[in-house]
């Protein structure tokens, strides 16, 4: 066959598949999700983190403007939406990046991660699912925060965070062999401490859920005492529980005094989700109750209580 013609050919077959993979996304998910997904408050932040956060987000919208076909500006547009809570309204500019840009995995995932805090966690799977496997193949790359933390270094890259919220929305629907396949494939790309600690938390308490008692403390062999963790302390110390250098009790007292942040929610799920699995169900039903009550309602831990709390009745 002719070169000319057979680069011809499968150019329009790309074109073709990318359009009906756009139509598909469309179809199904560029829609705002229902309001009674959406009528909880914003996250609670001080009037001065508000107005720079207000700020950044302006600027946001002007680089979009002046460059439309960037789709790095897109996905910062809905970053800084979603920041201040707008989660619809970042959907809807993902959406749009995924009818002009349906071979970037970064829109499914960003996409994928806010339909977790929506609760719409099937078509949070089908996002990820889909950024899956527009990486395959493709080199890894670092991804730039938003909200930097405190010694301003990214602890995440984009395959990172596509495994590591496909294993969640797996965990928190409860398909447990999934999201066991999916932290696995998070733990081959996580290559500092911070994401180390996070992937392996949840692919222990994974593992434990599926009484997979001799897996589970392999999982915990790379954990020491002395990491240098940047952000993910609580999960570090949740880590640090599991292998017995921590008492769940004391851990729990400690988180209790500083209970009321998203990080507390982290430490709290984990102990509640240690009583769940060891056979202390009141206790654990105790505390996923009363992160329930607290208003750090997009943390992952506060979800994850609160799908476990759907499942137990």
């Amino acid at each position: 066959m002719n070169h000319s013609l057979l680069i011809t050919i499968l150019l329009v077959a790309l074109t073709i598949s990318a359009l009906a993979l756009a139509t598909e996304t469309g179809n199904t998910q560029n829609k705002k999700p229902p309001a009674e997904l959406v009528d909880r408050p914003a996250p609670q932040v001080s009037a001065e983190t508000r107005k720079e956060m207000e700020v950044r987000l302006d600027e946001a919208r002007r680089r979009l403007e002046a460059k439309p076909n960037d789709p790095g500006a897109r996905i910062w547009l809905g970053r800084r939406l979603a920041y201040l809570g707008r989660f619809s309204e970042a959907i809807e500019v993902y959406s749009e990046g995924i009818m002009k840009f349906p071979w970037d995995a970064r829109f499914y995932r960003h996409r994928g991660h806010r339909y977790i805090t929506l609760r719409k966690f099937d078509l949070a799977i089908d996002d990820f699912e889909k950024a899956a496997k527009l990486i395959k193949g493709k080199p890894d790359e670092i991804e730039p925060d938003g909200q930097p933390n405190v010694r301003n270094i990214p602890t995440g890259t984009l395959h990172f965070n596509i495994w590591y919220h496909l294993g969640l929305s797996y965990y928190l629907t409860g398909q447990n062999q999934r999201a066991l396949n999916s932290y696995r494939d998070c733990l081959k790309v996580s290559k500092n401490p911070d994401s180390l600690v996070a992937t392996s938390h949840w692919l222990y308490m994974t593992l434990r859920r599926m009484n997979r008692a001799r897996a589970a403390p392999q999982v915990l062999e790379p954990i020491r005492e002395g990491m240098e963790i940047i952000e993910n302390d609580g999960y570090y110390r949740l880590l640090l529980m599991y292998k017995g250098t921590v008492s769940p009790e004391n851990l729990l007292a400690e988180t209790l005094k500083q209970a009321g942040s998203a990080g507390s929610n982290s430490i709290l799920y984990g102990i509640g989700n240690w009583y769940l699995y060891n056979g202390r169900r009141d206790e654990a039903l105790k505390i996923f109750r009363q992160m329930v009550s607290g208003d750090h309602w997009k943390s992952f831990g506060y979800i994850a209580a609160e799908a476990d709390l759907k499942r137990l009745g």
